[in-house]
């Protein structure tokens, strides 16, 4: 093996972010707007987070919205793909935030769910390396800024107008 040969762990990993960077690539310019969800899953003071094979962090569950799909119902596939959660309650819109950082396109609806039921243990697959709940204030390291930013927000509801990027 040459020195400038990876492991062959590490390669899978490097094909899933060049292929989702592709498909971000397509979707970026072959949609005029994108529109995601995000859930803030919140239990006994605890935040159901999701560490992505194809991003580096953790970060809320959620995903995009696809065509023909109501928000409420991309929440709720999203919920059960990433997490193995299925909505018990009526979620509470927290917030609508736009993502540059995606793109100049992106959107994310920030929803607060807590009531909720665990239907299975989510389990690593290609798209979720780990899941789980942790202490809001006790975040693991590497969660992303933006999902730090929204749990500090919902502490602070009410007191200040949220921040209108993602």
């Amino acid at each position: 093996m040459s020195s400038s040969a990876q492991p062959p762990s590490e390669k899978p990993v490097q094909v899933r972010a060049a292929i989702a960077r592709l498909l971000h690539t397509y979707w970026r310019f072959s949609r005029g707007m994108t529109l995601g969800v995000r859930a803030a899953v919140i239990d006994d003071g605890r935040v159901f987070l999701v560490r992505h094979t194809y991003v580096p962090g953790w970060h809320l569950p959620g995903g995009g919205i696809e065509t023909g799909e109501s928000a409420l119902d991309a929440l709720t596939r999203e919920l059960r793909e990433e997490a193995g959660i299925e909505l018990a309650g009526i979620p509470v819109l927290a917030g609508f935030y736009f993502n540059r950082n995606a793109s100049p396109r992106d959107h994310v609806a920030l929803y607060v769910i807590r009531d909720f039921r665990v239907i299975a243990e989510k389990q690593p697959d290609r798209e979720i390396a780990e899941a789980g709940f942790f202490p809001i204030d006790r975040l693991p390291e590497g969660t992303s800024s933006a999902t730090r930013r929204r749990l500090e927000e919902l502490k602070l509801e009410g007191r200040h107008a949220p921040d209108p990027y993602w």
